[in-house]
């Protein structure tokens, strides 16, 4: 169930931190700065407060972008499936055959206590699956970190270098952007005040207080 799934989602951001196979890079050069890397842009430029590249190898800088692009995508599932279901979405049918209905279970944190046990587990052992299997760079082959492609194209090498940067910055902004707002709303709907800042949701009885 997508409310679930969504619930779930933020388990597998512990697995975020796992380093990634990017072979394609292999510099162990070390380095001041990564000012001309993907995400340093304006206003901020390069932004490294704690130091945490400074004197380091491409490994590490590659590393730390890879937990950063996990985090981002998982953010922005979270987001479109906290919002969907906040709208009113539900799947039809039910949940498991003691007749618990998919429009049963609420919006948010109220779905980890709603969800029967073995549902949870489901979930988790799919979200296992495709860390394991899925998304990840099977083949060693990667461009950069997050390339998950493994051999297919999808039109990327029909893209102008210039092209290929805008989408990886666009891609990284979005997950950076996704990662503040999933906390805004985990924030807010522990405080009781989501519906106050979020116009005219459909709320499911009992969901959001």
């Amino acid at each position: 169930m997508k409310v679930a799934a969504l619930s779930t989602l933020f388990l597998a951001g512990a697995s975020a931190f796992a380093p990634s196979a990017q072979t394609g890079r292999t510099s162990t050069q070390l380095r001041m700065g990564f000012e001309s890397e993907i995400g340093a842009q304006e206003p901020l430029g390069y932004w490294d407060p704690l130091n945490l590249c400074v004197n380091q190898p491409q490994e590490r800088f590659d590393q730390l972008r890879y937990v950063e692009l996990k985090h981002g995508r998982i953010a922005m599932l979270a987001v479109s499936g906290y919002l969907l279901n906040l709208s009113g979405t539900r799947l039809p049918g039910a949940i498991d055959y003691e007749g618990l209905t998919f429009d049963q279970i609420p919006t948010g944190f109220g779905a980890l206590k709603a969800i029967p046990q073995e549902g949870l587990l489901q979930i988790i052992a799919f979200i296992g699956f495709l860390e394991l299997f899925v998304m990840k760079d099977v083949k060693g082959k990667g461009e950069f970190p997050g390339d998950f492609r493994n051999g297919i194209d999808f039109g990327w090498n029909n893209l102008s270098e210039e092209e290929k940067r805008t989408k990886r910055s666009i891609e990284l902004n979005n997950g950076r952007a996704a990662q503040m707002g999933i906390l805004g709303l985990m924030v807010h709907e522990q405080l009781g005040n989501l519906k106050y800042i979020i116009p005219d949701p459909v709320f499911y009885p009992g969901a959001v207080n």
